[in-house]
């Protein structure tokens, strides 16, 4: 017997049976076609959905024909390693049989800890193929926060790089301690490296496998499990915890495969790309970039440690075509020397996203041959959500015209049903005066499924029908939206909104300034002020806090020009964005000073 769960009919069941429900009855396959028909088709005759017309869709899908359509085209490569389509398949297929044999069931969580290294391209199709969930896990978290988020996880097997093995061992070491788990995850070492580095990372830790002979345990004849039910979740991915506990974001498979292939469409991606991974491939599935160059037979260029060097060393060594990174990533290669730099053998696609990317570095990538595209998301959008799409016409315009227009965030991608900029409270639309701001809200099949066993977070992401993003924007007269800044980090002055996207902008034009962020101060008199936390260029040493701040007063009202400028570091998330919360604990501090 089948029943269809309303909004209404859930609310009717108890917050145990809610909980359950979301976080065990819709991961688990409950019919072979997925949701039930709609009611219209069953008044006509002659139509039939079987597997001759329908099947769940899954990015697991892109690897099994790219095995035969790009069979020997090149997948992958880690410096000395070099795999083929078909090869990647073999080792997944393996792979997924290896995990069916460690007495795992349908629908348990795999972690992974480990940069962009082989193994975490392979665990992204070979985990799903297995019926299994995927969690990546954040590379940079501390022992405490991991363990945390195993135990909220239940991951039963951790896969874990060799440098990260330490840290691994700590965390569950926390999580005995706590009592949180009845039983530690199983430990697989990930030994992949390409700069000689010898075992002594792994010698004094223990651990249950090692990942390549797990690998060639498995059977190549394994027949993957593909979803029964396309909203049956592929993947669990943590929020990078910038303002508070990090949220387990819940990807379905029918979300990743349509948010895999938005995205290639909005890198611009043709058959055969050489994508270089500068964007961690923990991060949103790698912006489901990993399921995305699989679709398009293109090559997978994977990189350890990211750095200007070696960025510009492998364009040129393997003719890249295609990258991406945080607005952090443009600032490093901007800001490097000259020396490091080499030719272009063409222009570069590249995708930035995260915070709004500044004019100047935007200019400085494009003259060094990068042509970068601007793009918007958070992990609940399965990373991108929205595009900056270039008009021809704009191309006539000055350098300053055009790097003012790509820094906006533009429209919604082929993925969503709906991208608005609303009021919060009353959920009206707010006029595309370019002024007015209101709330960025997602609506569509690329927006999560919920976050894991948190149902009142979940409902109140999703209040009025709209995914609530907590970024502040306007939108233009010609439909383009511009974030001007999160929520909570608008700072009120006096009674007057200051943005601190534009401060930054202002602040990171001087020519001292190598990145910059602004938050809100408490003031007696003003309620709040601008405080900007300033990490200086090399050779600017001897500038002063006061000549910034002038510096601002003079491109900036004065109510929005910063009262107190702190140099030093900015702390920041691994996907690159400033962890705020830190730099508004510490600016409040230095009031008792």
């Amino acid at each position: 017997m089948r029943f269809l769960l309303t909004k209404r009919s859930f609310k009717m069941f108890t917050p145990r049976f809610q909980r359950l429900w979301l976080t065990k009855s819709s991961f688990s396959s409950t019919s072979d076609s997925g949701d039930s028909e709609p009611e219209s088709w069953r008044t006509m005759e002659g139509l039939l959905r079987s597997p001759a017309n329908f099947s769940p869709l899954s990015p697991i899908t892109f690897l099994e024909r790219s095995a035969k359509v790009y069979r020997d085209r090149t997948s992958l490569v880690f410096g000395p390693v070099k795999y083929t389509w078909f090869q990647t398949y073999q080792r997944c297929l393996r792979l997924a049989s290896a995990l069916n044999q460690l007495g795992i069931s349908t629908g348990d969580v795999v972690a992974a800890l480990a940069p962009n290294v082989p193994a975490m391209h392979e665990l992204h199709f070979a985990v799903p193929m297995a019926g299994l969930i995927l969690c990546p896990l954040n590379t940079r978290l501390d022992p405490s926060t991991l363990s945390v988020l195993l135990a909220h996880s239940e991951a039963k097997i951790l896969f874990v790089d060799l440098h990260l093995l330490e840290i691994a061992h700590e965390a569950l070491d926390l999580l005995v301690k706590s009592n949180r788990t009845r039983k530690s995850p199983k430990l697989v070492l990930i030994s992949q490296s390409n700069d000689h580095d010898d075992d002594s990372f792994a010698s004094n830790h223990s651990f249950d496998y090692e990942y390549e002979t797990l690998v060639k345990s498995g059977n190549n004849e394994f027949e993957m499990i593909k979803p029964r039910n396309e909203w049956d979740p592929i993947s669990i991915n943590y929020t990078s915890g910038t303002t508070s506990r990090p949220k387990g974001v819940v990807y379905s498979h029918r979300g990743a495969y349509l948010n895999s292939l938005a995205t290639i469409f909005l890198h611009h991606m043709s058959v055969y790309p050489v994508y270089l991974w500068t964007v961690p491939m923990f991060h949103c599935n790698g912006w489901c970039l990993i399921w995305g160059v699989a679709a398009q037979g293109g090559t997978n260029i994977c990189l350890r440690k990211v750095s200007p060097k070696l960025i510009f060393k492998n364009i040129a060594m393997h003719n890249v075509t295609h990258m991406g990174g945080a607005p952090t990533v443009l600032n490093m290669i901007v800001n490097s020397p000259v020396t490091e730099h080499k030719p272009l053998p063409h222009r570069v696609e590249v995708m930035t996203g995260g915070s709004p990317p500044l004019p100047q570095v935007l200019a400085k990538m494009e003259e060094l041959g990068f042509n970068v595209s601007h793009l918007y998301g958070l992990t609940e959008t399965y990373g991108p959500g929205t595009y900056c799409v270039w008009k021809p016409e704009w191309d006539s315009l000055s350098l300053e015209e055009r790097t003012k227009l790509k820094s906006r965030q533009g429209m919604q991608h082929l993925g969503l049903d709906g991208l608005e900029v609303k009021d919060p409270v009353t959920m009206k639309t707010v006029p595309d005066d370019g002024v007015t701001m209101g709330e960025v809200m997602f609506r569509g099949n690329t927006v999560m499924s919920g976050y894991f066993k948190d149902l009142e977070a979940t409902q109140k992401a999703f209040e009025g029908d709209w995914f609530h993003s907590g970024d502040l924007a306007v939108k233009h007269p010609d439909g383009y939206i511009e974030v001007k800044d999160r929520l909570k980090d608008v700072i009120i002055s006096g009674g007057e909104n200051i943005s601190t996207v534009e401060v930054e902008r202002v602040l990171c034009s001087h020519q001292a300034v190598f990145e910059a962020a602004v938050v809100a101060r408490q003031d007696n008199h003003w309620g709040q002020t601008p405080c900007g936390f300033v990490k200086l260029k090399d050779g600017f040493d001897s500038i002063k806090p006061e000549e910034i701040i002038e510096f601002c007063r003079d491109h900036l009202p004065h109510y929005m020009s910063p009262k107190t400028i702190v140099f030093g570091d900015l702390p920041k998330t691994s996907t690159g964005k400033v962890q705020k919360y830190l730099l508004r604990k510490r600016a409040n501090e230095m009031e008792s000073l």
